[in-house]
């Protein structure tokens, strides 16, 4: 569950601010886990310098973070992840990012 929210923020401009209960706790995995740069509410409240804490904002996601998603998006395997034609995706990039190939 908390992939699926790495992958929901993948998608979404940020940063990005949650309220809801479970979205913090997913929030809460994955900024445990490394995978994304976040603030959010503590569990103990020994002085709220400014209010109640009951939002969590997520400013980034890490380059491990981004490692996990691409791990996670890959096809199984046996599987042509780019259709019939993946041989030739090379020539589809610009000339500068194939050189960096070469």
């Amino acid at each position: 569950m908390a992939m699926d929210m790495l992958k929901q923020l993948s998608r979404s401009a940020l940063p990005a601010t949650f309220r809801t209960p479970a979205e913090i706790d997913q929030i809460r995995l994955l900024r445990a886990a490394g995978l994304v740069v976040a603030f959010t509410p503590t569990t103990s409240d020994p002085l709220a310098l400014s209010g109640p804490l009951d939002a969590a904002q997520v400013f980034a996601i890490t380059e491990k973070g981004r490692a996990e998603l691409e791990r996670i998006s890959l096809p199984e395997a046996g599987q042509a992840p780019w259709g019939a034609h993946a041989s030739g995706w090379r020539s589809k990039l610009p000339r500068a990012i194939r050189a960096r190939l070469m």
